[in-house]
């Protein structure tokens, strides 16, 4: 998945909590603007923190299991 489309996705996530957080609290859904880009700034954010932390383990578990390879070639 790209870094834009795991930003977009948890950016609209966090809009959509937002707006049910509003809903729940019966409250305009168009009351506060900023309150929203508040939302989908902070979500956005951990999406591009998400997706740098997957890349990150998908690089550790590669040189793990060349790791393991390499131990059980020299067993053998």
């Amino acid at each position: 998945m790209s870094l834009l489309a795991n930003i977009v996705g948890f950016s609209l996530f966090g809009l959509a909590a937002r707006v049910g957080q509003l809903g729940i609290q019966k409250r305009n859904p168009l009351e506060n603007p900023a309150g929203h880009a508040l939302a989908m700034g902070v979500f956005g954010f951990i999406g591009y923190w998400a997706y740098h932390w997957d890349q990150r383990a998908a690089v550790l578990l590669q040189e793990k299991r060349a790791e393991i390879a390499e131990r059980r070639a020299k067993a053998e």
